[in-house]
């Protein structure tokens, strides 16, 4: 495999193992083994074929950032509508990612005797990886490579300790009450999500579709079969009910794993595959939105024009992750509509106006319109969920 075609696999992969593989544990424990397991088969399929959508909107227009291929398909309103949700999805998945990274640093370094508050913890962790974005592409793609490998030997040791500790009685829990199956989705949906980082794939990677296909095909694939075992190892060792007990914080399921595994190295194996698991789709997520938010304002590609940038792309999710130090689940909870919209309903509008002008021999997605209508449905069926969670007409998770 190329060199650049395996760093963006990888940077897909490492964007999407990140908050959502931390969370998926402590939000999916009410729901059981089994059905958490066929929403996220069906969720990746969604994720996978939406990103190929994507992809064939912009090899058939020309345009890589979605704002510029929807207001070129769309009109103006299309522009309005995905430059709100690009931000509304950046800003809240960067939020959670600082939330959650600020929580991790701050217990890590109180282990080796370190006091550091987890205010100050948000600052070091957004100054430090946020000036890597900002130093630009290559830095990250290298940076990710080498965490992406380190977090993955870190797994694979990980699960070859908790698996066998697994329990059946555990995986085959049911959802606790009705309604749970649904409300599972934003969560989980969100988990799957790497749509922002297709413009920074685009741009780094070139317009080959075959190389394009491997890459988001390939880079969602790897993290649905690290969520599978995840998700086994957890809630097989854990059970639903001391997962539940955690409240939804992820220092309580690190903490609720040593529990069981009394192992000072295991421990911390633990705390730096979630310091990695959040940095690097931290990573991927804040690119989009630098390059997003450096295309939009028109800012230069140089030191003054790149520090511009990343003010705008960093202060707004920090002060979140300041003001709402608990705010893990609660932020991937208001990125999932903007994530439905932006990810699978989007990407569906452009390309069903694409294909209404007749095909000159470019790429097409597959699945037809069967394929677009299904999308479609699901997108919808995300958006109501998380709308009737937020509204209290569905339990939350």
């Amino acid at each position: 495999m190329h060199s650049k075609t395996l760093g963006c696999t990888l940077l897909i992969a490492g964007t999407t193992i990140g908050a959502g593989m931390l969370a998926l544990p402590l939000a999916a424990s009410p729901l059981g083994g089994p059905a958490t397991l066929i929403l996220m088969l069906v969720l990746w399929a969604l994720m996978a074929y939406t990103a190929m959508l994507q992809v064939e909107a912009s090899l058939t227009t020309g345009h890589t950032h979605l704002h510029q291929l929807a207001e070129h398909l769309l009109g103006a309103w299309g522009k309005r509508l995905a430059a709100f949700c690009v931000l509304m999805l950046f800003y809240s998945l960067a939020a959670a990612y600082i939330s959650g990274g600020s929580s991790l640093l701050s217990q890590a370094l109180g282990d080796e005797g370190i006091t550091l508050s987890q205010e100050r913890s948000a600052w070091l962790f957004t100054l430090f990886f946020g000036g890597m974005v900002c130093i630009g592409t290559r830095s990250v793609d290298y940076l990710n490579r080498l965490m992406f490998a380190t977090k993955l030997v870190i797994m694979v040791a990980v699960l070859a300790m908790l698996l066998p500790r697994a329990e059946g009685q555990h995986l085959l829990a049911m959802p606790l009450e009705q309604g749970l199956l649904l409300a599972g989705l934003p969560v989980i949906f969100t988990s799957f999500g790497f749509h922002g980082s297709i413009p920074s794939v685009l741009l780094y990677l070139g317009r080959d579709p075959r190389q394009l296909r491997r890459v988001f095909v390939w880079g969602s694939a790897l993290p649905l079969i690290l969520y599978v075992l995840w998700q086994v190892a957890i809630l097989g060792l854990l059970g639903q009910q001391r997962l539940l007990a955690t409240g939804g914080a992820l220092d309580g399921l690190l903490a609720g794993v040593g529990q069981v595994i009394d192992w000072s190295t295991f421990s911390q194996a633990m705390h730096l595959f979630a310091d990695l698991a959040l940095a690097t789709s931290f990573l991927g997520v804040t690119l989009g939105l630098f390059d997003f938010m450096a295309k939009a304002l028109n800012r230069r590609d140089n030191a003054t024009g790149r520090l511009q940038t990343g003010l705008i792309t960093f202060v707004p999710p920090l002060l979140f992750a300041l003001y709402f130090p608990q705010g893990f689940i609660m932020a991937l909870g208001y990125a999932a509509i903007a994530l439905a919209v932006l990810a699978v309903l989007l990407p569906v509008t452009l390309v069903w106006q694409s294909r209404k002008v007749p095909e000159q021999g470019g790429y097409r997605a597959p699945g037809g319109t069967y394929g677009l209508l299904a999308a479609t449905l699901l997108g919808l069926l995300i958006v109501g969920v998380q709308v009737s969670v937020s509204v209290g007409l569905l339990p939350a998770l």
